[in-house]
């Protein structure tokens, strides 16, 4: 299956971005051929871009393409349902099974620990990066200000999880609060879930 990038200057700011995360590290080991790690990974990074364009949230810049930030949001068990098998068919089709089999053992304890500390009707903030080059100069708060701006006006909390420590000081100067850390197996490292309670307007 190929897989055709839709968002590629954006996937490899990310891909950068999210060097130092044991989630995407640990999916980048599980692609078995080396040559190819860096190209599948920009795929699913894309594919997460589109993924949340049609069931949850994709703020892309008009101003650069340095950074994004990709949401998910509460959907209907049916699109819930539709979007978990369009999603096991884009690892295992694309990245391959070993892809596959980690994401799920990733994704499934994380979700299992994190659903103790959120509630169904928060928005999650998925994946958000700034190309390394370009941090430091305010873009980041840039890439969530919409989305949070809407979360506030729905009344909404958002959430979010990090396992790079050092970034959890700008989720705090956005309002977020960490909740809870946990160690996820698969990885073998700590991640942190952080929550923001909507602003009154």
């Amino acid at each position: 299956m190929n897989y055709q990038l839709k968002y590629r200057p954006f996937a490899e700011a990310l891909y950068d971005a999210l060097a130092e995360d044991a989630f995407y590290q640990t999916m980048e080991k599980s692609i078995t051929d080396p040559a190819k790690q860096r190209e599948l990974m920009l795929c699913y990074l894309d594919y997460s871009m589109v993924e949340s364009e049609k069931y949850g949230e994709l703020f892309i810049p008009q101003e650069h393409q340095y950074g994004t930030s990709i949401w998910s949001k509460p959907i209907s068990p049916e699109l819930q349902a539709q979007k978990s098998a369009e999603k096991k068919a884009f690892l295992g089709n694309v990245m391959g099974e070993p892809s596959l089999q980690t994401y799920n053992n990733i994704v499934s304890h994380m979700s299992e620990m994190t659903d103790t500390v959120v509630q169904e009707d928060y928005w999650y903030l998925s994946i958000v990066g700034v190309l390394p080059a370009h941090q430091g100069k305010g873009l980041g708060p840039g890439l969530l200000k919409k989305v949070l701006e809407e979360t506030d006006r729905l009344g909404v909390a958002t959430y979010l999880e990090t396992y790079v420590p050092r970034n959890k000081s700008f989720y705090r100067r956005q309002g977020y609060q960490e909740v809870a850390t946990f160690l996820e197996p698969t990885t073998n490292a700590e991640y942190a879930v952080m929550v923001r309670e909507p602003k009154a307007g």
